[in-house]
């Protein structure tokens, strides 16, 4: 017996169609976690069908005859697309960069909403096209603090005092009010992906 599905849920990769017309969607809901969706694309062009794009944040009715290893998408409606994440090469870059990161780590069922708000806000501000290094740094920050790690306790202090300055400027400022160096940005995130890599259970790429 089929099994039935309705919920809201982020698109966090696609794999482009196989030959036999089917699109493999990473998925992230806020009340199931991630799931592996299918979506059949139309021969031709339909308005009536939305056919789902990575960002996207959807209303999904989905059906699966495995016990929920792989859900067929059945209907579809669009919440929110972004498609502004696409004009810039380093928006995008870091959206799917980030979107990644959240495919790859099981989140727990009373931490799914959360990452859900911060899925929204980080795809919202690359949305933007303001300062997607700093953006993709807060995310990657906010993303380890709210899965229990002590990134505030213990990674900042670590940190040397000129770098401790800039990583709390990209933590404490609002993206409009950033002035770090892209140089400085990069430097600050690549050791805050150093240290979930040997301190964390958090999969990077």
């Amino acid at each position: 017996m089929n099994e039935a599905l309705q919920t809201d849920a982020f698109v966090l990769a696609k794999r482009p169609a196989a030959a036999d017309g089917w699109l493999t969607l990473t998925l992230f809901s806020p009340e199931h976690g991630s799931l592996l969706g299918l979506q059949r694309l139309p021969k031709r062009p339909s308005k009536s069908q939305v056919t789902l794009d990575l960002f996207d944040e959807v209303s999904l009715g989905l059906e699966s005859a495995n016990q929920g290893r792989t859900w067929f998408v059945r209907e579809a409606r669009l919440i929110a697309r972004r498609t502004d994440i696409g004009r810039s090469y380093e928006g995008l870059r870091g959206a799917s960069a980030f979107a990644r990161v959240i495919a790859r780590n099981p989140v727990s069922p009373e931490d799914r909403a959360t990452v859900a708000g911060l899925l929204r806000s980080a795809f919202e501000a690359f949305a933007g096209g303001v300062r997607p290094d700093v953006v993709h740094f807060k995310c990657l920050y906010r993303f380890a603090r709210d899965e229990g790690y002590p990134v505030k306790q213990e990674w900042l202090p670590a940190l040397a005092p000129a770098d401790r300055e800039i990583a709390l400027a990209l933590i404490n400022l609002p993206l409009a009010a950033q002035t770090s160096a892209a140089a400085d940005v990069a430097r600050v995130q690549a050791l805050l992906e150093e240290y979930l890599r040997t301190s964390t259970e958090i999969l990077l790429d």
